[in-house]
């Protein structure tokens, strides 16, 4: 058959490759992970909670090379080499999140073999990377080389032992599937303090939340609550204060809009609780609170107004663990 006259679908950079495989690995040889990150933080946090996983259950050597742009990914693919990592040893796994790392995941795989773990729901075909881990509020079909996950991966970590008079509040802020009410949320931040007076609360906005919120509270909150609420601006936090702090909290309050903090929350062992925050409609966020709040491992604001009571799930969640074990099942040491 003439190369033209070939299916369309082996035209695409996924198909029609050689599926490489791994060079045989011993007990003595780390394997050998190549991680691509595109600068934005949830991304990031996903493929870092991922790896995180992997260390704690295999010996594993990360290495990060420079993602190419678009053009220059193609004509590596194109290629068939990828300079950006030239000098690092071939990998047998990599992985990366975010749309613009697609195409150097690819030519990454065609120049130096390994198999592609991407994490999100993929802009490009989902068969045309090794293992995909989609959350399940983006409903994706199952090609075949999908795991499906509660949530997006995190590098939360349950704490061995809480604090049970801390509570946080994480909060998030306008977007195309909500809208926001600062009177509103206030309302509810103070409902929650008034309610518990022997907890201490912090609370910490995100990169959503408007830029003048913190300073609405202290003008409108009573002198009492803000001695018991600590107010933190996310752009004034060290990058890790999350992962280290959210574990240690009894109890989290999310606004519903943030669903990776919800998860994150989750994770940490928490008893968590959803602010609520106007929705636009139902879309893939609301059908995510939706489901955790069938599973009662969530409850929202005016659900707790009448009395029901927010309880921790039995066993955190710990979907990078669940994933890194699945890796590592599906592609043991030497296969």
């Amino acid at each position: 058959m003439s190369l033209l006259r070939r299916p369309l679908r082996a035209q695409g950079p996924g198909a029609g490759l050689k599926r490489y495989r791994p060079a045989s690995m011993t007990q003595s040889r780390p394997r050998v992970i190549w991680r691509f990150v595109d600068g934005v933080h949830g991304h990031d946090n996903q493929s870092a909670g991922l790896i995180a996983a992997l260390r704690e259950r295999a010996d594993i050597e990360v290495f990060e090379p420079a993602r190419a742009a678009r053009l220059p990914a193609l004509l590596y693919w194109a290629l068939g080499r990828y300079p950006p990592g030239a000098a690092l040893p071939a990998p047998d796994l990599l992985i990366g999140a975010g749309h613009s790392t697609h195409l150097s995941l690819l030519a990454a795989r065609r120049a130096r073999g390994g198999r592609i773990v991407m994490l999100m729901k993929p802009s490009l075909p989902c068969r045309w990377f090794d293992l995909n881990l989609i959350p399940e509020h983006d409903a994706v079909k199952d090609c075949g080389n999908v795991i499906t996950t509660r949530g997006v991966i995190n590098r939360i970590r349950p704490a061995p032992v809480k604090d049970r008079a801390l509570g946080l509040f994480l909060i998030g802020g306008p977007s195309r599937h909500h809208d926001w009410q600062n009177e509103h949320m206030m309302d509810q931040v103070r409902s929650v303090v008034s309610h518990f007076p022997n907890h201490n609360w912090e609370l910490t906005t995100s990169r959503r939340t408007p830029s003048g919120w913190l300073d609405y509270l202290r003008q409108h909150l009573e002198p009492g609550l803000l001695r018991r609420l600590t107010l933190h601006d996310w752009r004034e936090l060290e990058p890790d204060w999350l992962v280290r702090r959210l574990p240690l909290a009894d109890t989290a309050w999310v606004s519903e809009d943030s669903v990776s903090m919800v998860y994150e929350a989750l994770t940490a062992g928490a008893a968590v609780g959803l602010l609520d925050v106007p929705a636009k409609g139902r879309n893939r966020v609301s059908r995510g609170a939706q489901s955790l709040l069938q599973n009662e491992q969530v409850v929202r604001y005016a659900d707790w107004l009448t009395g029901k009571k927010l309880t921790p799930m039995r066993e955190p969640l710990d979907e990078a663990g669940r994933c890194a074990e699945a890796i590592l099942a599906r592609w043991p040491v030497g296969g």
